[in-house]
């Protein structure tokens, strides 16, 4: 009778990968550096879009959270560690979808120039979803299919590294522009103030405001959903909560930008003219953002109660 140590991995064409029995602290530790060894060598080969993004980052106050994302999905691996799993005949056969992609991905943005073929921050989109695809695929190829169900959530919270292409960009700031205005024309009408508008015009007693492309709040908005992803994974259990809880970022972030361009109108109509250049209307952004977070964790303390009655 023969048998075989389980300290060394077989190529099993089945299942297009190593076979070997994962409870084995050797072959884990085998697989680990194994991993580590070419996510290093994926963030060298991504070295120049990684400086650029860093650098997008720092002048922009728009993607100025990008650097916190993968501090946030290594925390998340880091404290589930204990949850990991060790599959012992691993699946890696669906590693090569996102493998292919990232690799797609990564050819095409090598050839598309800045300023002539995309915009410097369409091309960072395309190389960072492309990194994203590829750090999947080596890990699934690596680890298995077990280990990326364990892995799944702080893998795909890195798609929040991905800056917004300029068509989507512009697209998110037009809705919420004029979504904006629309919610802040209700609670013009509530309040009873004296005004009539035209487009994003709101003709106020002795002023006249524009609703601007800054008065998305697009920044703040954006904030606000990836902290309601993190926070649904972190505290609620059904994925219909979850998705709940998402989806009342956006009427959330309407109604705070109303009441931001009502708080500035009536300033001007009772005050002055000259609070349309007040702190409140130039910097007071970070506090309606706050400030939208009370009604954002009591909701999410809500449903996390729902679920701990039942």
């Amino acid at each position: 009778m023969r048998i075989k140590s389980p300290a060394k991995d077989e190529w099993d064409p089945g299942r297009g990968g190593f076979s070997a029995n994962s409870t084995d602290p050797r072959l884990r530790l085998r697989r680990l550096q194994m991993l580590a060894g070419a996510i290093a060598l994926l963030v060298l080969a991504f070295a120049i879009p990684f400086y650029e993004l860093a650098r997008l980052a720092e002048s922009s106050q728009l993607f100025s959270y990008i650097p916190l994302i993968p501090l946030v999905s290594a925390w998340l691996i880091w404290t589930d560690r204990g949850k990991f799993r060790w599959d012992s005949n691993p699946d890696r056969r669906l590693a090569w979808i996102p493998l292919v992609i990232g690799l797609g991905l990564a050819a095409y943005g090598s050839l598309v120039r800045p300023g002539f073929d995309l915009a410097q921050v369409d091309c960072l989109a395309l190389m960072m979803l492309s990194f994203v695809c590829l750090l999947v695929g080596l890990t699934w190829l690596v680890l298995g299919t077990g280990a990326m169900r364990s892995l799944a959530f702080p893998l795909g919270f890195l798609i929040f590294c991905i800056p917004f292409p300029t068509a989507l960009l512009n697209g998110m700031e037009y809705f919420l522009q004029h979504a904006s205005a629309d919610v802040a024309h209700v609670l013009f009408w509530i309040s009873g103030t004296t005004f009539a508008r035209r487009g994003l015009l709101f003709y106020l007693p002795g002023i006249t405001i524009e609703v601007a492309p800054e008065c998305s709040g697009i920044h703040s908005t954006w904030v606000l959903f990836i902290t309601s992803v993190l926070a649904g994974q972190l505290f609620l259990r059904s994925p219909w909560k979850r998705i709940l809880l998402c989806a009342a970022i956006l009427p959330l972030a309407l109604i705070r930008n109303g009441i931001r361009i009502l708080t500035i109108g009536e300033l001007c109509i009772h005050i002055g003219p000259e609070m349309i250049d007040s702190y409140i209307h130039r910097h007071g952004g970070p506090i309606f953002f706050i400030a939208s977070l009370i009604p954002f964790f009591y909701f999410l303390r809500y449903l996390r109660r729902t679920e701990t009655v039942r």
